[in-house]
């Protein structure tokens, strides 16, 4: 039987059962109405303590909470059986299902199988060795001592990969680079100690992109000479807790334990933070171990508007007290609060390492402070790092996912590496000419090889080495190894600089049994600038307070931030030229159905433009001529999270009202295949007919899917009051899969607020667009005519 046909009589069965369950459900729920009445009245007449229902409220409540948690994982992918699979929800399907580059991976799921006995006992001694010493100290922090795990079974469940993607472009022909998306949702048995008291885990589910970057490819066997694993972003973790843990798996506590362990896997396998596998002894462990990044991202926060009114006042809905965290993988940074407010500014700066930015998101998440620490959701973005990188600067408002309204002002900047010492300066003037004290003009990559005969700190014993480093407010450390005097870490660390020709690195190297420093180093950062490409190569430094023959291995990278070109273009010296930089003169139109006409902006019109915006710039603001001439708009168009718009694409003004004569609306179109989401720009509509100069509209545009038209696709934008030129520049999102893609449409309808006393209709104008019949895998750029309201009835 079909898997549609299995469907289609699993839904008749349920029509057929509907009404004899619905008889059944009202009858019951009247009795457990009555019930409730009569045990209220019934502890009323015996007067007994409110202690009495609260307490059993709260544990069945807390109980509850565990054990109805929402599974975080796709159960389907964890299935081995196909007809499984595809008979589940059609959210929870495999990555291949969906993307036509990643490939089914069974073969792949079959070996796992045979050799998962095997990676249970590589896990067990991974999790002993490196997770349980950073798990100890991050619940020290809370007051929870004697973290120890007692055992670690992972069970017969092996994890599986619902799609591998293997790239084959955009990649370094020495290296290979595949995307393995991976779910785990096993039978795993963890027993730990904690203050003397014993607890468990159980259901630990995970699932996430885990990126394999197989490098260098060498001659000999195994012809691969290491492996960097790691996940792009945060892997989804959700897993409940037993026994003393049960007291402990409450809201508050229960959220302090799931932040440590994603804390814990991000500062091990999340970017920037790699897992390196050395197979190959011709390998340098510096070239799997320290790898130099791709590139610093450049984030200005500067403010958001019309957020969600969250606190409560007197009189009810109050304001909010906004912050917003800045993540990228591993990586997070929090503005300040601003009380009181649901339009905030923060202007604040902050940058990003990323070593890899194909697959990599930005994601600001802003929140409403509370006192009592649980802070309420006020949405999100996500963007895509990859189309930064291709732009090289972005100014965009976003709006918010996740919330019923708002949006969040951004300013993005890619900074490349350069070798070059000489581009110091310009570095350093571009962070004072931006006035923000905590950005930087450099980027310092630090391999830390080994050291060689420490001092005994101790007498009796050989000491217990690690390392700190610091550069600026900047702090990290290595592993500690166990009694040694020639301990060798091989391990990396990336500092971001702020001036080069001031800062410089200390290291200590510190027993961990005494607590006492054995060795110390000052390094001024400024001397490589003196060598060759400003690297230093395994050279020997000698420690200070320490023995005459005590001596630290170190290889340094430095590399200069330095602006791409694109940014450099945008962003020049003269901010006018760089508003004009956003207009293409010459640019083809671009009609509704996709057809090009050449020549742009034509005769009178063009040169008007160009007029408008010349005289702008010698005489003042580019913005301020936007604002006073609505038929001359030169605005950039605005770039959502995932689109990668062309600006030239279609001219920024028209001068025609379509062909019904009710004006024309700019709009861009774009499908994300890999967050499954619909980007829906909306730039401007342009020529409303005005039938009385002393009555113009307050338009507003209002979009919805079609053919269902549900309340939950409606989508809004604010309202621009007595114009007939109206500029919104906002973006919308819809979650849709692309097999939904093809059969929706979207209901784009331009109307104004206020009641025109010569129509019967607030509505101005529509269009409907078929989403099947465009290609928006690309961004669709484009002007649309404005038709008569259609009759929904």
């Amino acid at each position: 039987m079909s898997v549609s046909k299995a469907t289609e009589d699993t839904i008749s069965v349920e029509k057929k059962s509907y009404g004899d369950a619905g008889i059944v459900s009202i009858i019951f729920s009247a009795i457990k109405k009555a019930s409730v009445v009569g045990i209220v009245y019934f502890a009323g007449y015996m007067q007994w303590s409110v202690a009495w229902f609260i307490g059993p409220i709260v544990l069945f409540t807390n109980g509850k909470k565990s054990s109805d948690r929402k599974r975080t994982i796709a159960k389907a992918a964890a299935l081995s059986s196909e007809k499984d699979v595809v008979l589940a929800r059609l959210n929870d399907l495999p990555a291949w299902v969906f993307f036509p580059d990643v490939e089914r991976a069974e073969w792949l799921n079959k070996i796992i199988k045979q050799v998962w006995p095997n990676v249970n006992h590589y896990v067990r001694s991974m999790v002993r060795d490196s997770i349980q010493p950073v798990l100890k100290k991050s619940l020290e922090k809370y007051k929870l001592h004697g973290f120890k795990f007692e055992r670690i079974i992972l069970g017969t469940v092996p994890f599986r990969i619902g799609g591998v993607k293997v790239y084959d472009k955009n990649v370094d022909r020495n290296e290979i680079v595949m995307d393995l998306d991976i779910f785990y949702a096993g039978d795993c048995d963890i027993t730990f100690y904690l203050s003397g008291m014993k607890g468990g885990i159980r259901d630990f589910q995970l699932h996430g992109m885990l990126r394999v970057v197989m490098k260098p490819l060498i001659t000999t066997i195994p012809l691969v000479g290491g492996l960097q694993v790691f996940f792009l972003n945060n892997p989804e973790i959700d897993f409940d807790l037993l026994g003393i843990a049960d007291v402990l798996d409450m809201p508050g506590l229960s959220d302090i334990l799931r932040r440590i362990v994603v804390e814990t896997v991000a500062s091990m396998m999340v970017l920037p933070n790699k897992f390196p596998i050395k197979l190959s002894d011709e390998v340098e462990a510096v070239e799997l171990k320290a790898p130099e990044p791709e590139g610093v991202l450049r984030v200005h926060v500067v403010e958001a508007r019309h957020l969600m009114k969250k606190d409560i006042s007197v009189l009810g809905k109050g304001k909010s007290d906004p912050y917003a965290v800045i993540t990228v993988g591993a990586q997070e940074f929090k503005t300040k609060v601003i009380d009181n407010s649901v339009d905030p500014k923060w202007d604040y700066w902050c940058e990003f390492q990323i070593l890899e930015s194909n697959g990599q998101q930005l994601y600001v998440h802003l929140w409403d402070k509370d006192d009592t620490g649980d802070d309420e959701s006020l949405g999100r973005a996500t963007i895509e790092i990859s189309n930064i990188v291709k732009k090289g600067f972005d100014d965009m408002w976003v709006t918010l996912e996740q919330a019923k309204h708002g949006m969040v002002h951004l300013r993005l900047s890619w900074l490349t590496l350069s070798k070059n010492y000489e581009d110091l300066n310009s570095a350093i003037q571009e962070t004072q000419m931006l006035r923000a004290s905590n950005l930087n003009s450099a980027l310092l990559t630090i391999f830390l090889d080994s050291a060689k005969n420490l001092p005994q700190a101790r007498s009796s014993t050989k000491p217990d080495p690690y390392a700190v480093l610091k550069v600026g407010n900047n702090t990290q450390q290595t592993n500690v190894l166990m009694r040694t005097i020639h301990p060798v870490w091989e391990q990396g660390f990336t500092f971001l600089v702020a001036n080069p020709e001031n800062d410089s690195l200390f290291l200590s190297i510190m027993d961990q049994k005494t607590s006492t420093e054995i060795g110390n180093l000052i390094y001024k950062i400024k001397n490589i600038g003196n060598k060759a490409n400003l690297v230093i190569s395994k050279e020997p430094f000698a420690l200070l307070k320490s023995g005459p023959e005590s001596k630290v291995v170190l290889s340094m990278h430095l590399r200069i931030l330095k602006k791409s070109k694109e940014d450099s273009a945008m962003q020049g010296d003269d901010p006018k030229a760089a508003e004009m930089n956003f207009v293409d003169w010459d640019a083809p139109s671009v009609s509704a159905d996709g057809s090009q006409s050449s020549g742009g902006l034509i005769g009178k019109e063009k040169e008007d433009l160009r007029t408008v915006v010349e005289g702008a710039a010698d005489s003042g603001s580019v913005e301020e001529v936007i604002e006073d001439s609505t038929a001359s708009t030169i605005n950039s168009v605005p770039a959502s999270q995932d689109s990668d718009i062309l600006l030239h694409r279609t001219p920024s003004i028209t001068s025609s009202a379509g062909a019904a004569g009710l004006g024309r609306i700019q709009m861009t179109l774009r499908y994300s295949v890999q967050r499954q989401r619909l980007i829906v720009v909306v730039h401007k509509v342009m020529n409303i007919p005005i039938k009385d100069p002393s009555s113009l509209p307050d338009p507003y545009v209002k979009l919805y899917l079609l053919p269902e038209r549900a309340k939950d696709t409606k989508r809004k934008t604010q309202v621009i009051k007595d114009n007939c030129n109206p500029i919104f520049d906002e973006s919308f999102e819809y979650v849709l899969n692309p097999t939904e893609l093809v059969m929706k449409q979207l209901e784009v309808t331009v109307g104004t607020q206020k009641q025109l006393f010569y129509s019967s209709s607030n509505i101005l104008g529509q269009v409907i667009i078929d989403l099947g019949k465009l290609n928006l895998t690309q961004p669709y750029n484009t002007w649309f005519d404005l038709q008569p309201e259609i009759d929904h009835d």
